[in-house]
């Protein structure tokens, strides 16, 4: 066991401890069985990296990726490998940092190709809760010592940061593959003071004729002026040890080329090298430039481009060498060139043309939650992009930037975007979409700086951001944070007034899929991943839910979850059927004159939040045990029903339904549960007293544990109510429910480029519109005028679009973005 300080060894040693006794008892078995009412453990560090490709298996395997899970007890910490079998715990956010599990099957493995190396694996596990109890008493879990087996004391793979399969030698970000991740990256280390010869170099306008020849080229002195975010290329059967690959744009008196970083040099110096950036390079290669990648949009009229060769640094072949240069070592007769920018304002914005490029600074009113979607067009392993949409105002025009922020590569400013803060992103691409207002989304070369990031940056003397500086100084930031939320449903652009179904090109809307292809996508979403897709059919039912004032906080029946097994699989769960409420709402008996339209009024027997998931028993998939669920097939469909008092509170439910749905229900094969309505659906208005919970409950959850993760939970969104709407596809077979909250004030961020064309207030103009008319002004309808309009749905042939969002755990977010009649589709 591995002796990290006398002290806290002696004190581990004096307790018992729940890993210590498991791990001996591994010492004579190679597999433990662990009685269910052992204490439970708490997960502090969740780790990913590329698995490795065992022998006879083809490349591509439906496990892409590995997890390490450092756990404790209170006495040790042990980092263990969790089974593949598992893996889906992780990818629903279900096994989480934080969290409290109970370890019921473990093994111990060896490494056969390495003496003194092997490791537990969790093979059976049962998550308890999601905020550890056990955690709270602990006062620092870094000083716990490490539980290493007898004879492994001096593995160094037990005790550095990186994986328990010796073959990998990083850890990748939990959630993407862009971010830097571990204790390999470094950025501390100071530029170099040394004094440089550089009378003998080589500029750019002359490595053009180098690569045509054989004669070695002398040093380069360049600047910095643009960087790429860091690119991933790490495969199965792959030897290279860090697959990493970052771009930059360099310039000299001469011109500007692009510069690869490659490998173990991107964990070296990638972090350091930044815009402004000047360098002594010594040992670099050339090739042709690489046709198919972006490039950076570049404002340097008077300066040549260079673009047939590129710059390569490599570790080896030859083993490059970069200095970097102190800023006040740089002396003006190099001739280096100034940084510059490009920065537009608001006001400019609707003149610039589809995806020009420019640089934008602004007053964050708006930051939205965290999402991923999956890399289009991957060939390899598996890779989610994460973003988000953000809200930016400069005082020059009435309306905010939309902008799209993908991971730049920069964790610490992505996690930490919130309202208030001056953000400035550089290389924004703008998007222009018929029927809505131009937005920008980031290219492979943006970067990002928020308040706290801005010093020392070249932009700060650029004329437009002093500008923006003395306007923010005119603000009252009381005024300011009235207007600022975080978190919640947003989607960008709206759909356009026609759908279209390209015959070609699919990507360009949301894909019409059919209804059993759509449970496939449901029963498949990861944590955050974000999808948007197209269905047809009938709407057969509407129902209003008021907002409960108050959300309770589950209770410790709720966050037990049972025990999962790497044996169950996808075939061994309930059938979505099954897995639907019986406690949501219920319905009435029909009456002789059902064909007549009807508004109903009735209690809800199920809270107005997480009503009906999706996934609301999704935890039963894959898993081997699990509470029952407490359906009573009598009851369905009963007048006595009505009696049954609600889990959470009474809410009085308005409703319509279609006079051929109780027909139809009974030759629906499969009624996919959903509709409901999460507070992670919700904005929150943002205030600096709660700012780390709201930005948490914004942002992924992190692969590693610390103090500073809140207990508490964050404040309930403001919702006044959602209508649930039930689809059956156009086929008959298969019905879906989805939740649709529709935007009834300016205050809500959905509302910024809605389209301003009033409509009549019908259901299905506000189903097609998204909002309620007015937005600004005199209250909105009410339900019941919105419901009583619910009659021509009835045989209206229609195109929903869906937004699905997994929230992690048991949750999974259906909205309905937009409904299209027949007459507004076409095909092309």
């Amino acid at each position: 066991m591995e002796d990290n300080s006398s002290c806290s060894s002696m004190a581990a040693l004096s307790q018992p401890s729940f890993l210590q006794r498991t791990l001996e008892r591994l010492s004579s078995a190679q597999c433990v069985r662990v009685n269910s009412d052992a204490a439970p453990v708490a997960v502090i560090a969740l780790q990913r990296y590329l698995s490795e490709q065992p022998a006879g298996q083809q490349q591509h395997q439906p496990d892409s990726y590995s997890y390490d899970v450092t756990v404790t007890d209170g006495v040790w910490r042990a980092k263990c490998f969790l089974h593949t079998g598992l893996n889906h715990l992780v990818h629903t956010n279900t096994l989480r940092t934080g969290s409290d599990v109970s370890i019921t099957q473990c093994s111990f493995v060896y490494n056969e190709k390495r003496l003194g190396h092997g490791y537990m694996c969790l093979e059976k596990i049962r998550c308890v809760a999601e905020r550890s109890a056990l955690l709270a008493r602990i006062k620092d879990v870094s000083s716990l010592p490490m539980l290493v087996r007898h004879g492994m004391e001096n593995s160094l793979v037990l005790r550095s940061d990186v994986p328990l399969q010796v073959s990998r030698k990083h850890y990748l970000s939990l959630w993407n593959n862009e971010d830097p991740e571990g204790d390999i990256w470094t950025s501390g280390c100071p530029p170099s003071d040394t004094v440089l010869d550089v009378s003998k170099i080589t500029l750019l306008c002359n490595l053009e004729s180098c690569f045509k020849n054989t004669w070695k080229p002398l040093p380069l002195l360049v600047k910095i002026i643009h960087k790429s975010r860091l690119r991933y290329y790490g495969k199965f059967g792959s030897r290279i040890e860090y697959p990493y690959q970052a771009y930059f744009e360099v310039a000299d008196q001469s011109g500007t080329m692009s510069l690869v970083l490659w490998n173990e040099l991107c964990p070296e110096f990638f972090q350091r090298l930044k815009v402004g950036t000047v360098l002594y390079i010594q040992n670099f290669s050339l090739k042709q430039s690489y046709s198919n990648r972006s490039h950076p949009q570049m404002d340097y009229s008077r300066m040549k481009t260079f673009n047939s060769v590129e710059i390569c640094l490599n570790p080896r072949n030859p083993a490059s060498v970069i200095t970097v240069i102190s800023p006040k070592s740089v002396l003006p007769q190099w001739g280096l060139p100034e940084v510059s920018y490009q920065f537009s304002t608001r006001s400019e914005l609707e003149k610039l043309s589809n995806n020009s490029a420019c640089d934008v600074i602004g007053l964050v009113t708006f930051v939205g939650r965290v999402e991923r979607v999956r890399s289009k067009g991957n060939t390899g392993t598996e890779k989610y992009w994460t973003y988000r949409w953000i809200h930016a105002v400069d005082g020059t025009s009435d309306r905010p930037f939309i902008l799209e922020v993908f991971s730049s590569s920069q964790p610490q400013v992505f996690s930490r975007i919130c309202p208030m803060s001056y953000l400035v992103c550089t290389q924004m691409r703008v998007c222009r979409v018929e029927g809505s207002l131009p937005y920008l989304t980031s290219s492979c070369e943006t970067e990002m700086f928020i308040t706290g990031y801005h010093k020392g940056q070249p932009y700060v003397s650029d004329p437009r951001v002093k500008s923006f500086i003395q306007w923010t100084k005119t603000l009252k930031d009381n005024v300011v944070l009235q207007k600022t939320c975080v978190g919640g449903h947003y989607c960008y652009p709206r759909p356009p007034h026609t759908y279209t179904q390209s015959m070609v090109d699919s990507s360009a809307q949301a894909p019409l899929v059919a209804a059993a292809d759509l449970k496939k996508e449901l029963e498949t979403l990861q944590y955050r991943e974000h999808k948007r897709l197209a269905i047809q059919g009938q709407i057969m039912a509407v129902r209003y839910m008021k907002h409960p004032k108050t959300t309770e906080p589950p209770g410790p029946e709720e966050q037990e979850a049972p025990v999962v097994s790497p044996d169950a699989g996808p075939d061994n769960h309930p059938s979505t059927a099954e897995q639907t409420l019986a406690a949501s709402e219920t319905s009435e008996k029909i009456s002789a004159s059902r064909g007549k339209r009807r508004i109903q009024k009735r209690k809800a027997t199920q809270s107005s939040l997480n009503h009906g998931s999706v996934s609301a028993k999704r935890r039963h998939k894959d898993m081997e045990e699990g509470p029952e669920l407490e359906e009573d097939e009598d009851d369905s469909g009963s007048e006595e029903t009505q009696d049954v008092e609600p889990q959470n509170q009474d809410s009085d439910v308005i409703s319509w339904e279609s006079s051929s749905w109780l027909k139809q229900q009974q030759e629906v094969s499969e009624h996919l549960s959903g509709g409901g309505l999460y507070e992670d659906s919700l904005s929150l208005r943002f205030t600096l007293d709660e700012k780390n919970v709201v930005l948490q409950r914004s942002n992924l959850q992190p692969g590693r544990w610390s103090p500073e993760q809140s207990p508490d939970p964050a404040p309930p969104g403001v919702c006044p109510g959602y209508y649930t709407v039930t689809i059956l596809g156009i086929n008959k077979q298969i019905a879906v429910d989805a939740a649709y909250f529709p935007v009834v004030s300016s205050d809500d961020p959905r509302a910024v480029g809605l389209p301003q064309d009033p409509h009549s207030n019908t259901l299905l103009s506000c189903l097609s519109a998204g909002f309620l008319c007015p937005i600004r002004g005199s209250a909105p309808p009410q339900p019941e005028e919105v419901l009583a309009t619910a009659g021509e749905l009835e045989d209206t042939h229609v195109v929903c679009i869906l937004d699905l969002c997994h929230l992690g755990g048991e949750k999974v977010e259906v909205l309905i973005n937009k409904v299209y009649r027949v007459t507004e589709v076409s095909l092309d």
